[in-house]
């Protein structure tokens, strides 16, 4: 690899230009880059939902309800003053409300119990509206503005624009502390203050690029755009300070910079692309995710890393050697202390934190394994937030509600009043809106207004509306879509169900069904990229094992805090924890190998916390810093628990790397000098 790298070192303008044509491709790119914050498109295509959805769209103009707005103290007259006003707004297709089904101008105390309870109680009026998905933003705010600050709105397409709007504002903020933060960590753990600089500007062009680059995706989940660069940010930033130290190391040895760089870089290569390659493999084990999230996730980390990798092999030491004058007149005294005293602290007690880290295996993986999850979008936005606010109100005044749409053939009105018949008499089913109720068996079509018409018929299906009393997840919901599952199929070979709940139900059993593939993905493929790169047998199985333990951990902590995980937050951050940590892990256990081949295996353990202690931290608590700062400023909730996760788990792995890893790599000396080729240990 020294010729290689001789090479490259002597063509800076060469790979500048390069470079400054990427950044000027993905700086024109970014803004044309569309962002999906739709869950329930990244279902599987051939999903039942996924065909239901399309089937739907095809054969009917107006979507299901999506929107629940509630206007408290409100008289007749108002509501459907209300109702008028929202029917104008652009994007709305469909209004729904009590006097669908009843004539509003009599008496209440005749009218149907259960229509008043569903749609207008104690003063307070529950309305239901499609609106079109494309035009969320533009609708839920135009009917915020006719219902007013006091009302209460929810809803898919409310979820759906509150996340889009919200988002950007938090990706701004979240950025920029976090580029803060870390210009911060690097102050602190480097000792000139132009090496910040150089470590930020390697970093933010890989960043930039890799964020520009996205396009060839033509569109991006809203979780990768969330926590994609900053993810990346704490990712490689460490594969440029390894350059940096090393380089630092080699100048000692010559006074020949470029001679010190090309060496910096042939003895920094192997363990960086050892780290560089598990992060990837760990970020593309999401791709063999049905969830489709997991992939768009996966291939745009997986190709920030590989970006990072390439920056720091060709950029990033054009960018040194630049400035290398600046960092000795630059230099200041180093404001971490030295390791030594910490590194002897750990080998004292190696035998105390290892019997800790042993006793907290079998609790973690058993604590990890009983979390409760949650499956859809229904909880993303928490009681802080005025979506959860307004939630929790509706909820309170009418209980919960979800509507599902029901295509059946056309053919036989009689099988629908039977159908009909049966889903009324469900307990949770609150209203049917269909041909036979609206209509009648004995009405022809040819009576019917047009407009009226192609909301009930299509020209091969007929349209059923439900409303259920029922929460879009959990045992009770995914019970009542068996049942209303049963009942259809009754009559019908062919029908299609639809609605937030039964896309929940779908997304509950694709998302559980990825865990095991994913995991088994993830960690055999770590585990033979450390086996090819470390050529050992007992390192792989050791450090993957270290990690992982730090997952259980992790994941044990909503557990034992008695909160519910989002299934697909646990999913990504197994993925990501272990591939991004593992990193930690590896430059440990390569400096341990070194270090034995003039130390005896006491004063290698010694020394190898002392001289790596810097750098792990250095990576960690970027990375710890990034998920408190997700967590902290998005009201997105799946974007903020993967955040905190992120963080506590990154905190795990560090404890287990500093702690523990180097009195397993003590202990277990013998065996990996027999399992690993090409050991040269002294005795």
């Amino acid at each position: 690899m020294k010729k290689i790298f001789a090479k490259l070192i002597e063509k800076p303008k060469l790979i500048v230009s390069i470079f400054v044509i990427l950044l000027v491709f993905s700086i024109v790119s970014y803004p044309k880059i569309r962002v999906n914050y739709k869950i329930n498109d990244y279902l599987p295509e051939k999903s039942d939902s996924s065909v239901a959805i399309d089937k739907m769209k095809e054969e009917f103009d107006e979507d299901i309800f999506n929107v629940r707005v509630m206007l408290p103290k409100k008289d007749v007259s108002e509501v459907l003053d209300t109702i008028s006003a929202i029917k104008m707004v652009d994007g709305v297709k469909t209004v729904s409300w009590l006097s669908d089904f009843e004539d509003v101008m009599k008496p209440m105390d005749f009218m149907d119990q259960k229509h008043l309870d569903s749609y207008y109680k104690d003063g307070s009026a529950l309305i239901n509206i499609a609106v079109d998905e494309d035009k969320a933003i533009a609708s839920t705010e135009a009917i915020r503005e006719i219902i007013g600050e006091e009302a209460a709105m929810t809803g898919s397409a409310v979820n759906t624009a509150i996340a889009t709007t919200n988002s950007v504002n938090e990706i701004i903020i979240v950025t920029i502390i976090g580029v803060l933060f870390t210009i911060l960590i690097l102050i602190l753990t480097t000792d000139a203050w132009i090496e910040p600089v150089i470590i930020m500007l390697s970093l933010a062009t890989a960043i930039l690029i890799n964020a520009g680059t996205n396009i060839i995706f033509g569109e991006i989940s809203f979780v990768t755009n969330a926590a994609g660069n900053i993810l990346l940010l704490a990712v490689s930033m460490d594969y440029t300070v390894f350059v940096m130290h090393r380089f630092k190391e080699e100048k000692l040895k010559t006074n020949d910079k470029k001679e010190a760089m090309i060496e910096a870089l042939d003895m920094s290569f192997s363990s960086i692309l050892s780290s560089a390659l598990t992060t990837i493999i760990g970020f593309l084990a999401l791709v063999f995710m049905q969830f489709k999230i997991g992939p768009d996730l996966g291939l745009a980390l997986a190709k920030g890393v590989f970006i990072s990798l390439l920056t720091v092999f060709t950029l990033a030491p054009i960018i040194i050697l630049h400035f290398d004058k600046y960092i000795d007149k630059t230099s200041h005294k180093r404001f971490i202390p030295s390791f030594d005293g910490f590194a002897h602290h750990v080998f004292k007690h190696k035998s105390a934190y290892i019997v800790v880290f042993l006793l907290l295996i079998v609790p973690s993986f058993l604590a990890a394994s009983k979390n409760s999850y949650y499956f859809g979008t229904s909880h993303i936005f928490g009681p802080d937030t005025k979506l959860g606010q307004d939630n929790i109100a509706i909820e309170e005044k009418f209980g919960a509600e979800d509507n599902y749409a029901i295509l059946v053939p056309l053919g036989s009105l009689e099988k629908e009043r039977h159908l009909s018949d049966d889903l009324r008499s469900m307990s949770k089913v609150k209203s049917v809106i269909s041909y036979v109720d609206m209509v009648g068996e004995t009405i022809p079509t040819s009576f019917l207004d047009e407009s009226d018409l192609k909301k009930l018929n299509s020209n091969n299906y007929t349209r059923m509306i439900v409303s259920v009393d029922a929460d879009f997840e959990g045992e009770d919901t995914y019970k009542l879509i068996d049942d209303i599952k049963d009942a259809i199929s009754k009559y019908y070979g062919e029908y299609y169900l639809l609605g937030e709940g039964v896309s929940t139900y779908d997304l509950k059993n694709t998302v559980t069904a990825d865990m095991t593939t994913v995991n088994i993905i993830a960690i055999a493929a770590v585990f033979i990229v450390l086996l090819l790169t470390e050529k050992s047998l007992s390192l792989p199985i050791l450090l993957v094992a270290a990690i992982e333990t730090a997952i259980y951990i992790n994941m044990s902590v909503p557990y034992y805090r008695s909160s519910s995980v989002f299934y697909i937050a646990y999913l990504i951050i197994s993925s990501i924890q272990l591939g991004a940590t593992v990193d930690y892990a590896i430059l440990l256990s390569e400096r341990y190998l070194e270090e034995r081949k003039s130390l005896n295996k006491a004063d290698a353990a010694i020394n190898t916390v002392s001289m790596t202690a810097v750098s792990i931290l250095t990576s960690a608590t970027a990375m710890i810093v990034v998920g408190i700062l997700l967590g902290k400023f998005s009201t997105h909730g799946l974007i903020s628990q993967l955040g905190y996760l992120l963080a506590i788990g990154t905190t795990a792995s560090l404890v287990i790397v500093l702690f523990v890893l180097p009195g397993l790599l003590y202990s277990l000396d013998g065996l990996i000098q027999k399992t690993t080729k090409n050991t040269e240990f002294v005795n």
